[in-house]
């Protein structure tokens, strides 16, 4: 939010709406936010009635007393710098909240694409080391034809290259955003060179490259943008689910299960049994997953629960769509610790062994 209300300041700046004095004052203001200062001011709740005026208002008004110290007036000297008058000009929540929403996604995209390759890279890693390896394939949980350890391992890989690609189309339509639609996108008290240039302004400073929408009314409308990125993380947790069922279930024993695979100890996997290593990693991407596909869900309903000139739900749909790009990226870099971590399996050759090839049928 911050970061809109610099480009929205130096964007009336330039238009000579907004005096420099006031101006500077309120970016400089902001760009203490940005660096992390007065992150306490901001005590509202994200979930929240009046489609995200709360989450704006705050930072408005802690802007604009910010502004007001800078130039040496009391806090609440809004004569002087005014949270709705000038850090707040030419803006709505119904602009300025989903742009700063699309700038934290587009932002949160980046980091998770490359948690994601990473642990692309330690299945690619695997592959290799256990190309060798051969162990018994199974459908249906019953033994059937051998397969190589290391098809298995690139075959994850394959899947998660695809979700790779997937999450990272859904960047496309974040980075038209509705910045001068202001409350219902007929752009009403923003002047057109305004809406130009606070998007080429907010493109500079974001390092994304963010445009104007070329409809602001169905850009303030619709939300079809975050259910697009919450489609793809459920996707993607969905399959990484099944990966980390696979793994738990080679894993399984040592003694009485596949013991296909061994998994590093992350912690005592019993108070009672403290010698046991069970799969917690893979019981973390599991619940990862259940999270995110319950997020989906909440994402769908807020989406659908739009109505007219403004999707009010919005608050709720931005906490949970930005609660799974959290934990998805603060659980998939532990994942790929499984590259340096993971053992040669032991039990795959003794499943073999023990296997009658003759029930094969020749079809």
């Amino acid at each position: 939010m911050a970061m809109v209300k610099k480009a929205a300041a130096l964007a009336n700046m330039e238009i000579k709406r907004l005096l420099p004095a006031k101006g500077e004052a309120i970016v400089q203001a902001a760009d203490e936010i940005i660096g992390g200062e007065w992150l306490d001011q901001f005590i509202v709740d994200p979930i929240q009635g009046g489609a995200g005026t709360s989450i704006n208002m705050n930072t408005n008004e802690v802007i604009a007393n910010r502004a007001l110290e800078l130039i040496g007036k009391e806090k609440g000297s809004y004569a002087d710098i005014s949270p709705n008058n000038h850090v707040n000009m030419a803006q709505s929540t119904n602009d300025s909240f989903p742009t700063a929403v699309h700038l934290a996604t587009l932002t949160m995209i980046d980091k998770l694409v490359a948690t994601m390759t990473d642990l692309h890279q330690a299945f690619v890693n695997k592959a290799n080391e256990f190309d060798a390896v051969i162990k018994m394939g199974r459908t249906h949980l019953q033994d059937a034809v051998p397969i190589r350890l290391g098809q298995e391992f690139q075959a994850y890989a394959r899947v998660l290259g695809r979700d790779i690609e997937r999450v990272k189309a859904t960047k496309n339509n974040l980075l038209h955003i509705n910045m001068g639609a202001t409350a219902v996108g007929t752009g009403l008290n923003a002047d057109l060179t305004y809406i130009k240039r606070v998007a080429e302004i907010l493109a500079e400073l974001s390092g994304f490259p963010v445009q104007a929408a070329d409809h602001l009314v169905d850009a303030t409308q619709n939300t079809d943008a975050y259910t697009e990125v919450s489609a793809a993380l459920k996707i993607c947790m969905m399959n990484m689910s099944k990966v980390a069922n696979d793994i738990r279930l080679m894993a399984s024993g040592p003694r009485a299960g596949l013991g296909e695979l061994s998994l590093p100890s992350r912690q005592p996997g019993s108070s009672i049994m403290p010698g046991k290593v069970n799969p917690v990693m893979c019981e973390v991407i599991n619940q990862i997953a259940f999270q995110v596909i319950g997020n989906d869900h909440t994402i769908c309903l807020a989406s659908e629960a739009g109505q007219l000139e403004l999707n009010v739900m919005e608050p709720v749909l931005v906490y949970n769509l930005l609660q799974s790009l959290e934990i998805m990226n603060q659980g998939f870099p532990r994942t790929a610790a499984l590259d340096t971590a993971a053992r040669r399996p032991s039990g795959s050759t003794r499943h073999l062994r023990s296997a009658d090839p003759a029930r094969c049928s020749a079809g």
